[in-house]
């Protein structure tokens, strides 16, 4: 065996690291820093809490809307099934954008883009457009595997599918443009935001329950997302089979807003980030 025989040797270094007492002070050490590491990081902080906060809410008003009604369980299935596939189209619409910038900043190439010739603007339509791309190759197979295992299809839904999706996607896209400026503005800290913010809407975007379900101070903050809209839309067809176009409607006009505030936040941090030299400074 060749090399330096301190390390390899009988007496090793390694061998007498791994055979040493347990010293309280180096693990308290490294405690201490990872405590200081936790304690500048606010994204870290309210992560520590946010997923059984989320948990417990969103399960907390299903279980409270089914015991209410329970004749609710004989159409169930199928309003749940179509529930969790249209969430997905939002879920993966916003993490489309998200991680496909998140991985522009592990990789540092943020500073070699901004060199070349591309615009600001076109990066958000980039980011979009294989956004859209990922999440067709994510969700159609779902919906096959659906009919497959459960002989359930979500196209049942009609042309309103269409409409449902679109929606959907266009308000993941412009959540997923504010979560890449809040990283690109603040540093792969506030990475884990890019993941946790659309769970955060989820309790109150009445996915798998009504939204009188949610306590009145809440409900008109939840009448302010288009999701909401669009699975309202989804119950009254599976439920009640009526198409309820104004649902459709404000749906469609909030992602106007939604889309155009995504944009805009999107190109201030941008902004903000190179004054302050942060295309280059990719680290927390």
């Amino acid at each position: 065996m060749t090399g330096d025989p301190r390390i390899h040797g009988k007496d090793s270094i390694l061998t007498r690291a791994s055979f040493a007492p347990v010293s309280l002070r180096r693990i308290g050490a490294m405690v201490l820093r990872y405590g200081y590491l936790l304690r500048g990081s606010w994204p870290r902080i309210i992560e520590l809490a946010y997923w059984p906060t989320m948990q417990v809410i969103m399960w907390g008003f299903l279980t409270q809307f089914l015991a209410q009604n329970s004749s609710y369980f004989v159409q169930a299935f199928g309003v749940l099934l179509s529930a969790v596939l249209l969430w997905d189209v939002l879920f993966r619409g916003q993490l489309g954008v998200s991680i496909s910038f998140l991985e522009e900043m592990w990789s540092r190439n943020l500073g070699h883009l901004f060199v070349s010739p591309l615009r600001p603007y076109e990066l958000p339509i980039a980011l979009i457009t294989i956004s859209f791309i990922r999440t067709i190759i994510g969700v159609v197979p779902a919906t096959f595997l659906a009919i497959a295992f459960f002989d359930f299809s979500i196209y049942s839904l009609g042309f309103a599918l269409i409409g449902f999706f679109t929606n959907l996607i266009i308000m993941g896209w412009a959540i997923g443009l504010i979560m890449a400026g809040v990283v690109l503005r603040f540093g792969l800290g506030a990475e884990s935001l890019a993941w946790v913010a659309i769970f955060a809407l989820a309790p109150i975007s009445g996915i798998y329950y009504p939204l009188d379900v949610l306590p009145a101070w809440i409900q008109p903050v939840a009448q302010a997302l288009p999701a909401s809209h669009v699975f309202e839309g989804m119950r009254s067809i599976l439920v009640d089979n009526t198409y309820r176009s104004d649902l459709m409607l404000k749906a469609a006009l909030l992602n106007v807003v939604y889309i155009a505030v995504g944009f805009a936040a999107f190109s201030a941090f941008f902004r903000a980030a190179r004054i302050r030299g942060l295309l280059l400074n990719l680290g927390e």
